[in-house]
């Protein structure tokens, strides 16, 4: 079944069948789903509402991490600190789970600047990993730089990096071994004083490495795409301002419906007609930063 309207293309309803699920430290866990019409229309930044129970009507939206169209499934990277997500974290390996999506407006899927810079903080990091592999496959030469944060464990053993990025902190050499793998610079940061990470915030060490370039370089090589939470955000867009960059960002909201009817998760953007109110499901979630008005 598939859902069609202007503004949001085309939306599946889905039973996504487990292939797998992991748990993590820090109540986090990735989940494997066959999905395969979802896996097939998934672009960075697109979410599935999910149900984690079939007793539990209200759905739950959760970013796509990894979507593999030849092999039909989706990754979702989660943690758990609720009831649905509890009640998620107890699904098995071939049970199903019924999916709408993908939901959203995505981040650009072209054009990229030489040197992307990818910011993501907890739950923000996985369409930063999924813009990052799709950068990477564009064969358009980009070379994105992912930062990455959080207070929990993170969930993948951090590795040293053996791919170089001047203008860091000495020390700072842990990155994550799936992006490793792919060639794709990334580094860790996070209080909680993990081994190699940078100890402070993401946008510390993204105005580290903006700093240590060339202004004129900067100025034509680099663009900004973050997701986390608000806080992070603010100063990501107060990051882009600051320098001159273009720059997206997925913001994260309580959403109801997920599909635009009930307006719950509606935040105020700049327009050209002025200020409106927007909706983060199908307007959103992803905004050109500057037009975002925080509260």
């Amino acid at each position: 079944m598939a859902y069609t309207n202007s503004q949001r293309g085309t939306i599946h309803v889905e039973d996504g069948r487990v292939l797998g699920h992991e748990a993590y430290s820090g109540d986090q866990h990735l989940l494997r789903l066959h999905a395969p019409r979802i896996a097939r229309h998934a672009r960075p930044g697109a979410f599935v509402h999910l149900q984690c129970d079939p007793l539990l009507p209200m759905r739950r939206p959760m970013s796509v991490m990894r979507a593999s169209p030849a092999q039909e499934w989706i990754d979702i990277l989660y943690k758990a600190h609720g009831l649905g997500t509890d009640l998620l974290a107890r699904r098995q390996v071939g049970q199903t789970l019924s999916l709408v999506g993908p939901v959203g407006v995505t981040f650009k899927l072209g054009g990229f600047r030489p040197r992307p810079l990818l910011v993501g903080g907890g739950v923000g990091i996985p369409p930063m990993v999924f813009l990052a592999e799709h950068i990477k496959g564009c064969g358009s030469g980009s070379a994105p730089f992912v930062i990455m944060g959080s207070e929990a464990p993170f969930p993948f053993t951090a590795r040293p990096s053996r791919i170089m990025v001047p203008g860091l902190p000495g020390g700072v050499i842990a990155a994550m071994p799936l992006l490793e793998d792919w060639g794709i610079a990334s580094r860790l940061a996070s209080l909680q004083g993990y081994q190699g990470c940078h100890d402070g915030y993401v946008t510390d060490l993204a105005r580290c490495w903006l700093d240590s370039l060339p202004a004129a370089r900067r100025a034509s090589d680099v663009e900004i795409f973050a997701c986390g939470p608000t806080p992070m955000l603010r100063a990501v867009q107060g990051i882009a301002a600051d320098y001159g960059l273009p720059c997206q960002i997925s913001l994260e909201e309580y959403m109801a419906c997920a599909v635009g009817g009930c307006a719950g998760c509606a935040v105020r953007i700049e327009t050209e007609t002025g200020p409106a109110m927007k909706r983060v499901c199908v307007d959103g979630p992803v905004f050109e930063a500057r037009t975002v008005v925080f509260g």
